[in-house]
């Protein structure tokens, strides 16, 4: 029975024995489990209900009148409060477990009762990366975040923003979810990719210019694909942009894919780490062109990057190169193949199979890239931010290949289709000496693999 209805029942039995002290209202069982007055002199036999109906008084009739009526009102009335917190919408429980209390209840108490697979299984579903990884980004930007002066702590903030990249999440989503305003989340996301993109880029993208880093790359890559001093793959791939904001967006947006989006350019290593990341053309500008207007491209034809590793191939001095497909322009540091189809001699169409094998690593890495932060696969940021949050990204990745974090499922790209590059007068000199490299490299490949 409800306990206000029986302090109630109570309250009534001291008022009748106030008002009425010769009649006793309850039996000594059901005294002993209700509070009674101890000036009240009830008598040891207990009264029947009838015999209220003739007492002395009108407070028996009264009280029982009463009594009848909070009883029916008492059974009548809605669950109590108990039961009504089970039936709260999900919404407000949803809020409730990416509070700030419950974070910091997960990071701190819940975190270490766990086992580590366990602890970092769980913290990879919900911010993308493990545990240890997750406290070094935020170790390394907390300083930087302490100077915006954010109400909100640093690790939240970082959790918060991994968690909308980790599942692509929009801004109002994470809002409902955190009990934030949606400007708020926006401002944080901004300003936590920023800080990613600017940062940490730095320290987490590098060209492979030290000679140890160097030499490892260029040893494994000869392993995969047996042609020497390879260094990287470079390769272009469209990001989505939210399909919301796409009549807002010029067309020069629009991919060969058809859909709004900007273009992001990386060139990868043999561990899928990427070594240069360029985000810098609309859609429906073509990988040559991106990749001309890029600060890599300046910084190779200008000799700016020094690689100290040079080899002999036939009598032409062979330095550290990238690959790419045909939709690059042919130069001494970028090698491309021969024909898209085929059509080659046996050496160049044995040299187009090794050099994509050797391309197959950057196709995997952005495969990864997209799998494991799938705000790339459909960008629901404002177009000025575009190319911060898809930069943090990539130094996110890297973060993840670095420390060995398991590998998510590949995103699929359609395939390549795009046409071959011409060649700019500026660069027909680099043309030339690419094109007798690239078949040095494909007769020394195929009389190597022809003599085993």
């Amino acid at each position: 029975m409800d306990q206000s209805f029986l302090l109630m029942l109570s309250n009534l039995l001291h008022l009748h024995n106030s008002l009425d002290p010769t009649t006793s209202l309850l039996t000594d069982t059901l005294s002993s489990t209700a509070t009674s007055s101890p000036s009240s002199s009830s008598p040891s036999s207990s009264t029947s209900p009838s015999s209220l109906l003739y007492s002395s008084s009108i407070a028996p009739l009264l009280f029982f009148t009463i009594a009848s009526v909070l009883s029916y009102i008492a059974s009548s009335k809605p669950p109590s409060s108990a039961t009504a917190t089970t039936t709260t919408p999900p919404s407000n429980s949803s809020s409730a477990s990416y509070s700030i209390s419950a974070f910091r209840a997960l990071s701190t108490e819940h975190i270490w009762s766990l086992e580590p697979p366990l602890r970092d299984a769980q913290w990879r579903s919900l911010y993308g990366l493990s545990y240890p990884v997750f406290t070094t980004v935020v170790e390394k930007l907390k300083p930087h975040i302490a100077l915006s002066n954010l109400s909100l702590p640093s690790d939240y903030a970082v959790a918060m923003v991994l968690s909308r990249l980790a599942h692509g999440l929009s801004a109002k989503t994470v809002a409902n979810r955190y009990s934030l305003d949606p400007y708020l989340v926006s401002k944080i996301t901004n300003m936590v990719t920023r800080l990613l993109a600017t940062k940490l880029y730095p320290e987490f993208i590098k060209i492979p210019v030290g000679r140890r880093r160097l030499i490892e790359t260029t040893q494994s890559f000869e392993e995969l694909t047996s042609l020497p001093n390879m260094c990287g793959a470079i390769d272009t791939t469209p990001v989505k942009l939210h399909s919301a904001g796409g009549n807002r967006i010029p067309q020069t947006y629009r991919c060969r894919y058809g859909y709004p989006s900007v273009l992001l350019q990386v060139v990868s290593d043999h561990k899928k780490i990427f070594w240069d990341v360029c985000v810098r053309a609309p859609g429906g500008t073509d990988d040559a062109t991106h990749f001309r207007d890029s600060v890599l491209y300046n910084r190779l034809t200008s000799g700016d990057v020094v690689w100290d590793k040079v080899i002999n191939v036939r009598g032409h001095p062979v330095r550290p190169y990238i690959v790419g497909d045909w939709c690059y322009p042919l130069l001494p540091f970028l090698l491309t193949p021969f024909s898209p189809s085929g059509m080659g001699s046996p050496a160049q169409n044995l040299f187009d199979g090794m050099l994509m094998k050797g391309r197959s690593v950057v196709v995997d890495a952005i495969g990864l890239l997209k799998g494991r932060w799938k705000i790339l696969q459909d960008l629901n940021v404002g177009l000025n931010h575009a190319p911060q949050t898809i930069v943090a990204c990539c130094v996110l990745h890297n973060l993840c290949q670095i420390a060995r974090e398991p590998e998510p499922e590949l995103w699929k790209e359609p395939d390549e289709n795009g046409p071959q590059p011409r060649v700019l007068d500026n660069e027909k000199s680099f043309y030339f000496f690419g094109e007798s490299l690239r078949q040095a490299l494909a007769d020394d490949l195929h009389q190597k693999l022809s003599s085993r």
